[in-house]
């Protein structure tokens, strides 16, 4: 699933391309076809913006396109007449423009929200402080882990209603470099361990927002410290990197047993 910083690029490449810009025709897949989506011809895209790992494109006249990729979506830019680089039957929606095509491919969630809607969509309004957000609310943002005190650390800070924009990937990574045992329940932690956790997040999104290949490290041993690691020599201790399975959906959360020991 992409995490934060690759929604947040997202949003800001077609922000650039799309921003102020008149849709000439929408088309979407067929089980959408009596959605508003098949209609926005005449709309103008006002502004793109990232929440969390929401994406929202906000029309003239109000209103707004919300999409999730999930697992496996994404939002492709082409000129007039180039060739995709997906499958046509994969398009969910496609907004062609002068010269431009936007195509949102494969989308876990994908709908158009009424002014109305969007003002009281269930997973917008209850998502927590963005980390990626020019203002990071880290006050509310511990809150909302001593909210789920109870909570395994490593599900907690995946909880979107916790603090957005943290996927599989900064899990494991941020989790390992504060050397903090992510089956152990939140309460555990100190509220100062919590905080460095936050802002150790925060920082690595933020630096991996160029668009290079996202980068926990630098150095011989690659770009990640421990993620898809498992089984490996960690780089700190030379102790093998494990891998177990974690939550209702078993995500896969990367450690160190040495650098991260049970929290009793």
């Amino acid at each position: 699933m992409p995490e934060g910083d690759t929604i947040y690029r997202s949003a800001a490449q077609l922000r650039k391309a799309l921003a102020g810009r008149e849709i000439i025709q929408s088309a979407t897949w067929d089980r959408l076809r009596d959605s508003p989506l098949a209609r926005l011809a005449g709309r103008t895209i006002d502004a793109v913006e990232a929440r969390g790992k929401h994406l929202l494109m906000h029309l003239s006249g109000g209103g707004a396109i919300h999409s999730h990729m999930g697992m496996t979506g994404s939002w492709h830019l082409y000129p007039a007449g180039e060739p995709w680089q997906k499958p046509a039957r994969n398009a969910a929606l496609v907004l062609t423009l002068d010269g431009l095509q936007a195509v949102c491919f494969t989308p876990k969630t994908l709908e158009y929200l009424s002014p109305y809607a969007l003002r009281r969509h269930p997973h917008l309004v209850s998502l927590g402080p963005d980390l990626l957000a020019g203002e990071f609310a880290d006050a509310e943002a511990l809150a909302r882990l001593r909210s789920v005190d109870d909570a395994p650390l490593g599900e907690a800070v995946m909880n979107q209603r916790v603090v957005s924009g943290i996927g599989n990937i900064y899990k494991s990574e941020v989790l390992f470099l504060e050397q903090l045992d992510p089956f152990a329940p939140v309460a555990k932690f100190t509220d100062d361990e919590l905080r460095a956790l936050l802002a150790a997040a925060r920082r690595l999104m933020l630096r991996n927002l160029d668009g290079r290949p996202r980068t926990t490290r630098t150095g011989p041993g690659g770009r990640l410290w421990i993620y898809h690691r498992s089984g490996r020599p960690c780089l700190k201790c030379a102790g093998a990197i494990a891998m177990r399975r974690q939550g209702d959906a078993g995500r896969s959360t990367y450690l160190c047993p040495q650098c991260q020991p049970p929290r009793r």
